[in-house]
């Protein structure tokens, strides 16, 4: 049937040319944009999968920063235990030459004035705090403790929270007991001016001083071992982080071959709808010959 109401073939070449220019823009969002998906109607599964790994993503970056904050606080921590190292070195040190029988009862009462200063500084090394968290905290007696109940910070180091490990508020109180640093403590503390009174109570004094050196050891070997726990944990979230981001990237991902192929299919579709859509309208024409 002729007709001149209706042109069938031109709405069919009218419905083509509409679906390859949604399709065209389709291509054009992907490649501007870089990705596959722009919208729920491109992959409504891929994209709330994406979604999640997207928010696990920045989960285990939030704990990566968590994490090397950690590691930041137990570094401080053990760079005032080497001070403390040094502390207590210099204060055998003092006692060592108040042994000596030529020293002067003045000369021994200046040693026993820089002893009292080193006393202080190390008590004053109890108030080292990062970020306002305290590093250390005081003993209640001269056996060392590297996990009294309340003493110990807990770390997350999963993206899920599913993973913890703690690290340890230094017992430095107990180094301080022994060499008579912390206030108010009583329990073998070294009295400076009974310790210079004479060459025994100066040896016995260093042997407490020593004692405090093998516990501030212990102290220090603990921070390490904690330390690498916590850098194992911190390159584990980097290595998960990398494959949550390459699980991401091949849902969201666009690939740029096949789709700059896609393109110039739908640029080719394009125009040849056109072309076709004016045939088709044209079409029509002859039937004015019929009608003169």
């Amino acid at each position: 049937m002729i007709s001149l109401n209706t042109n069938t073939a031109s709405m069919a070449a009218a419905y083509n040319l509409s679906n390859t220019n949604v399709n065209l823009q389709r291509s054009l969002n992907r490649l501007s944009s870089g990705s596959r998906i722009n919208s729920s109607f491109d992959d409504a599964g891929g994209l709330a999968v994406s979604m999640k790994l997207s928010a696990s993503i920045r989960r285990t970056e939030a704990t990566q920063a968590n994490v090397n904050n950690s590691l930041s606080m137990l570094e401080t921590q053990d760079g005032v235990l080497k001070t403390a190292e040094k502390v207590l070195s210099r204060m055998s040190e003092l006692l060592q030459l108040a042994t000596d029988v030529t020293k002067s009862s003045s000369d021994t009462a200046l040693y026993q004035t820089e002893y009292e200063s080193l006393q202080g500084q190390l008590g004053s090394m109890l108030e080292e705090d990062f970020n306002g968290v305290s590093l250390f905290y005081a003993g209640t007696s001269t056996t060392i403790s590297t996990t009294a109940s309340g003493q110990s910070l807990t770390v997350v180091v999963s993206h899920d929270g599913a993973q913890q490990l703690d690290i340890t508020k230094a017992d430095l109180g107990s180094i301080g007991e022994y060499v008579g640093a912390v206030a108010g403590e009583t329990g073998s503390q070294i009295v400076s001016s009974t310790a210079f009174s004479s060459v025994d109570n100066a040896i016995d004094a260093i042997s407490s001083i020593t004692n405090a050196i093998q516990n501030l050891a212990t102290l220090r070997a603990n921070n390490g071992s904690e330390q690498v726990r916590l850098t194992f944990a911190a390159d584990m979230l980097a290595v998960n982080k990398t494959n949550l981001e390459a699980a991401n990237g091949r849902i969201m991902d666009v690939d740029i071959a096949t789709e700059s192929a896609n393109l110039a299919r739908m640029n080719i579709l394009q125009q040849a709808g056109t072309a076709m859509l004016a045939q088709a309208n044209q079409s029509t024409q002859s039937l004015l010959r019929l009608l003169v």
